[in-house]
């Protein structure tokens, strides 16, 4: 493993993976190949442009010649994945989008991996292909039962992979990470959108009761998993990575306004997402046999990312305007008015 195609890498996991891979390693090369929608930001690889070893290039996972000409000008031998369409609501308000890079796209690189010899592909997933638990814990081969456009897309792509495996001999393997939190995230997200918006005192949109539950994963954890798996992981095979961190909505969001210092009376109760899944719980076994174990606990990661955007409002202050401020008055303006 020697020159890394890392697409997606300027989104929010995507940059943190590449800022931990050139740390970590100095044998390394990383392309970064990312389209740079409303989420793909280069301001997220602002601390790895010097490198020699970082280099960018724009392109479209979907776009078969950009894909083919980005892997055979860099000598690529491994892709990392992270290219999606990722937030649930948006997945709620246009399917198609999500279809066309979490599905096409995936194909479309697998292809031309396959085409071009790559040694190994990691294909970053999510829980939210297993669905809504009510107890218990998702192990690898479990029905996938998504429940959002978003989930099925990513289903879809994960199924691809398996096939590329078992039809055509591909070195494969995928990530399912659980609810990944950390600095850079864009501010659609829970805790990103309900920090920057609390800093300026403004109400705090939550779903329903709150009482939905999530396995909180810290990002920097979510990137040693996925390292770890990329160079251990068996060839096709599936590896859950969770924060076993599990949480009510409302209770993280109630001790994020504890560390700010902020009133609990900015929540607004709004109309819940629709199918929105109640609960997910990933058991973790396949990744610690590998190895694997957290850097960090929860309280203090959610410290350190409530730190991080009190410091750096240059970086989200910029991004909460224009396209995000009308998705936001979209997808909340009529909940808040209820």
């Amino acid at each position: 493993m020697k020159n890394l195609l890392v697409t997606g890498g300027a989104g929010f996991i995507g940059s943190n993976f590449v800022r931990y891979m050139l740390d970590r390693y100095d044998d390394i090369n990383i392309v970064v190949y990312d389209k740079l929608t409303y989420a793909g930001n280069l301001d997220n690889l602002e601390p790895v442009a010097p490198n020699p070893r970082y280099k960018f290039v724009k392109g479209d996972i979907a776009h078969r010649e950009s894909v083919a000409n980005a892997l055979s000008a860099n000598e690529i031998d491994t892709v990392v994945n992270f290219a999606a369409d990722t937030h649930v609501d948006r997945s709620i308000l246009d399917p198609g989008v999500f279809i066309q890079t979490d599905v096409v796209g995936v194909y479309t690189l697998l292809d031309e991996s396959k085409n071009h010899g790559v040694d190994r592909f990691l294909q970053v997933s999510t829980d939210e292909v297993y669905g809504s638990i009510d107890e218990g814990f998702f192990r690898e081969g479990d029905p996938l039962e998504p429940n959002s456009p978003y989930a099925a897309a990513k289903a879809g792509g994960e199924l691809m992979v398996r096939a590329y495996h078992v039809t055509y001999g591909m070195n494969t393997v995928v990530t399912r990470g659980s609810n990944t939190f950390g600095p850079y995230q864009y501010p659609e997200k829970l805790l990103p959108l309900f920090i920057t918006n609390a800093i300026d005192d403004e109400p705090l949109p939550l779903y329903g009761d709150g009482m939905q539950v999530r396995d909180w994963l810290y990002v920097l954890d979510h990137c040693s998993g996925i390292d770890l798996v990329l160079r251990r992981g068996e060839p096709g095979g599936v590896y859950n990575l969770g924060g076993e961190n599990e949480r009510h909505n409302i209770d993280v969001i109630k001790a994020m306004l504890s560390i700010l210092g902020k009133p609990e009376t900015l929540l607004r109760p709004v109309e819940d997402r629709l199918g929105h899944d109640r609960r997910y719980a990933l058991a973790n076994d396949r990744l610690y046999a590998l190895g694997w174990e957290h850097s960090h606990s929860f309280e203090k990661a959610l410290e350190i990312t409530v730190d991080w955007y009190v410091k750096n409002e240059w970086w989200w202050r910029k991004i909460k305007s224009g396209e995000f401020r009308a998705y936001y008055e979209q997808q909340y303006g009529h909940r808040l008015k209820e």
